[in-house]
């Protein structure tokens, strides 16, 4: 991001991927080059994410198979965490495991009951390659696991079980969204 700039104000808004594009499926790749192009995919991010009215975007939502992850989140407390990951890896999830609702911009206008943990620690880099380590309770908890996940090729879909996940399956044969495809 450009020194001084709010996030998303220089980017461009995408295309978000649906939840049957293959690339939501398949591990992304580590972030080698900390040059402008990841600059300018950060702001996309951002900027993708605020137009679709998001807390968080993995850059393979937009197409883009690398490790790299926006936010902007509360938590349980409403407190606004605002960042970005680059290579990120989920470090710690622990805690109580709750069971609460969860919806992705790759599957829009749904959501389901997916059991997270309410404390995460992710470690990564920033855009200029500084490491970072962002501590997350609560629905950020839940946020900094759901975007670790895509980056994994897993959605929230894949952690619904049971009658659950019948369930969900049967509102994504439903969409229209899906059927246009």
């Amino acid at each position: 991001m450009r020194n001084g700039s709010i996030p998303g104000t220089r980017g461009r808004v995408r295309a978000i991927t649906l939840l049957d594009t293959p690339v939501l499926h398949t591990p992304c790749e580590d972030v080698k080059d900390f040059g402008p192009e990841l600059a300018s995919l950060v702001e996309d991010l951002f900027a993708t994410m605020y137009a679709a009215e998001g807390v968080g975007l993995a850059a393979n939502q937009i197409g883009v198979p690398l490790r790299v992850f926006v936010y902007d989140c509360p938590d349980d407390e409403e407190v606004r965490h605002l960042g970005h990951v680059v290579n990120p890896r989920l470090v710690e999830a622990d805690g109580v495991v709750l069971r609460g609702p969860e919806g992705c911009l790759s599957l829009p206008g749904l959501e389901a009951a997916t059991e997270r943990h309410d404390h995460a620690v992710v470690e990564g880099f920033t855009v200029t390659g500084e490491p970072i380590t962002v501590y997350g309770t609560g629905f950020f908890a839940r946020c900094l696991q759901h975007e670790c996940d895509h980056l994994e090729g897993r959605t929230y879909a894949d952690r619904v079980t049971g009658w659950r996940h019948r369930r969900l399956l049967r509102q994504v044969a439903r969409t229209s969204w899906r059927r246009g495809s």
